[in-house]
């Protein structure tokens, strides 16, 4: 089961939730338990990183060091539906604090404590990162059935896809980097 952890799902056309229609979610966690991961593509059209620390009551002490992009105001994504209040970020492993990190695949770390988002406002945080409010999850076997039913495809999670493709260009990519042109992907699924 644990073959997933670390790798892209990328929603397919015919996905009927809209909250994944053309996501892709890196994998963090797959076991009999469910699965978990982290929509990496769908930026938050009203918070950014600014706002965020803001409303965290984190001053940004060193602008644009650590905070995972150029800008200071990079974007806060729609992680997921379940648990929208909390943080995640995904980052490259140049930081890690044993307490609330965890090395998810080479050169991709989960965090979920605060921590990580008051060193990025310090100059001392990850040089990438994605942060996200909120995660998908699945039940028990639910995810492997959404993949049996062709509702997802998989990819590997690997950092330049992550952290050097922009948001609107991830799901293409996603699709590219298996070989399958977006263009010939029909909205309708069928078995043969």
């Amino acid at each position: 089961m644990t073959q997933l952890i670390g790798k892209l799902l990328i929603a397919m056309p015919s996905m009927p939730d809209p909250r994944f229609a053309h996501s892709v979610v890196f994998l963090c966690a797959h076991s009999e338990s469910g699965a978990m991961g982290v929509i990496i593509n769908k930026p938050l059209p009203d918070l950014n990183l600014i706002k965020l620390m803001e409303h965290l009551n984190i001053e940004a002490t060193e602008a644009g060091r650590g905070l995972g992009s150029d800008a200071v105001d990079g974007p806060v994504h729609f992680g997921g539906p379940v648990e929208t209040s909390r943080g995640f970020v995904l980052h490259s492993p140049d930081f890690f604090n044993a307490e609330g990190s965890l090395q998810v695949s080479d050169g991709i770390v989960l965090s979920t404590s605060v921590e990580v988002l008051a060193e990025m406002a310090r100059g001392h945080g990850p040089a990438q990162s994605i942060v996200a409010l909120g995660y998908a999850g699945w039940g028990p076997e639910q995810l492997d059935g959404e993949i049996q039913a062709g509702g997802w495809l998989i990819a590997d999670g690997v950092p330049d896809m992550l952290f050097g493709t922009e948001d609107s260009g991830k799901w293409s990519a996603a699709l590219g980097q298996i070989g399958v042109d977006p263009r010939l992907l029909s909205g309708a699924s069928g078995h043969a």
